[in-house]
C-alpha cells in the first residue's frame, strides 16, 4: 500500500485534519515486507518494492523468523547516523549479499526494522480489517531485537513541527478505518515531506573539472507516460566515497553515442558529458522542481535496485 502526496499550499505540505486520522513519522529508509514462513522449511524473506529478497543484506534482522509462522509485517529498514535516519548510511548496506561482508557491516552499521503494519498474523489475513485493528495486533506482538514499532500520534501539527525540527523526512497520515490496499496508492494514506525525494535514471555523466577523470556530476531523467525519458537536470552533490566508486564502475560499462533523453539537454549540462544507457537508478533528494520540470538543489543519496523509477510528471 502506497501513500498519496499531501496537497501543497504556499510551498508547504498540508496534512489532513480530524479525529479519524492518525500520524506517524515518515522514515527515511527502504520499504520492506517481512514474511515469516508458514512451515515447510522456508526461510524468512525481506521483500523490497521491486520484489527482491533483501534478507541476506540484513543478518541482524534474522530474529524476525521467530515470530508466529504465517506473519507478514510492513515497515522500513532504517540506518541511523548522528541520531537521525540516514539514507546515505543505508546505501552502504542495501546491495550487499555476501554473508561475511553483510555480517561485518551489521556490526559496524546496524539497521533497525521500523514496523508500522501487520498484513497477516499467524496465517490469518488482516488486510480487510481497519487500521485500528491491525495496529492493535502490532501492539500486542512481541518483537525481536533490532525491530521496533513506529510510534503513532493523534496531533498531526505537533508531529509535523517535531519532525521538521529534528531533521526527519516528514509525516504519514493514516485513516483509522482504512483497510490495507495492497499495490494501491491510496488517499487513506497521505504523505507530507519537508524535502522531496524521488528515484531517477542516469543518462550521462561528467568528469570533474580538475581533469582527474573522476565523476563530477550525473545527468538524470525519468520516463513520462509514453515511456520517453525526460530530463530532470544535473546533480553532483553527494557524489563522493563509495557511491562515486560504485557509479564509476557501472556507468563506464554502458556508453552510448547520443543522449538518451527525449527533450533537449541544456548546452551547459551537455558540454563534456559521456552519455550512457539509462540503467542505473539513484535516490535523489531535492528542494523543488522548476517550471520545466528540472530538480532544484538535487542531492544524490544512493543507488537503488529495490524499487522502480518514479515516473516523470509535469510540475
Amino acid at each position: 500500500m502506497l501513500a498519496t502526496p499531501a496537497p501543497v499550499r504556499s510551498g508547504t505540505s498540508v496534512l489532513p485534519e480530524g479525529a479519524g486520522w492518525r500520524f506517524e513519522v515518515k522514515w527515511d529508509g527502504v520499504r520492506v515486507l517481512a514474511s515469516v514462513p508458514d512451515g515447510g522449511g522456508a526461510r524468512l524473506r525481506l521483500l523490497g518494492r521491486a520484489g527482491n529478497d533483501a534478507a541476506a543484506a540484513y543478518p541482524e534482522l534474522g530474529g524476525l523468523a521467530a515470530l508466529p509462522p504465517g506473519t507478514v509485517l510492513d515497515g522500513e529498514v532504517v540506518a541511523m547516523r548522528d541520531g537521525v535516519p540516514s539514507f546515505a548510511a543505508l546505501a552502504e548496506r542495501m546491495h550487499v549479499r555476501d554473508p561475511a561482508r553483510a555480517a561485518a557491516l551489521a556490526r559496524r552499521l546496524p539497521v533497525t526494522y521500523v514496523v508500522f503494519d501487520v498484513l497477516a498474523l499467524a496465517g490469518t489475513d488482516l488486510t480487510a480489517r481497519p487500521w485500528t485493528e491491525r495496529r492493535a495486533a502490532l501492539d500486542d506482538l512481541a518483537l525481536p531485537e533490532r525491530v521496533q514499532r513506529s510510534p503513532v500520534y493523534a496531533d498531526g501539527d505537533l508531529i509535523w513541527d517535531a519532525t521538521r525540527a529534528q531533521g526527519l523526512e516528514g509525516v504519514v497520515a493514516k485513516r483509522a478505518t482504512a483497510t490495507y490496499q495492497a499495490g494501491r496508492r491510496s488517499t487513506d494514506w497521505v504523505k507530507a515531506v519537508h524535502r522531496r525525494t524521488r528515484t531517477a535514471l542516469v543518462g550521462g555523466w561528467r568528469p570533474e573539472s580538475t581533469g582527474s577523470g573522476r565523476l563530477g556530476a550525473v545527468l538524470l531523467g525519468a520516463p513520462d507516460a509514453t515511456g520517453a525519458l525526460r530530463y530532470l537536470g544535473r546533480a553532483g552533490s553527494g557524489l563522493t566515497g563509495s557511491l562515486a566508486r560504485d557509479l564509476t564502475e557501472r556507468l563506464r560499462d554502458a556508453p552510448r553515442p547520443d543522449p538518451p533523453f527525449a527533450d533537449t539537454v541544456d548546452p551547459v549540462d551537455a558540454r563534456g558529458t559521456v552519455w550512457v544507457e539509462p540503467r542505473v537508478l539513484l535516490d535523489v533528494r531535492y528542494l523543488a522542481r522548476g517550471p520545466s520540470g528540472r530538480l532544484r538543489q538535487p542531492v544524490l543519496r544512493g543507488r537503488r535496485d529495490d524499487t522502480d523509477v518514479d515516473p516523470w510528471e509535469a510540475p
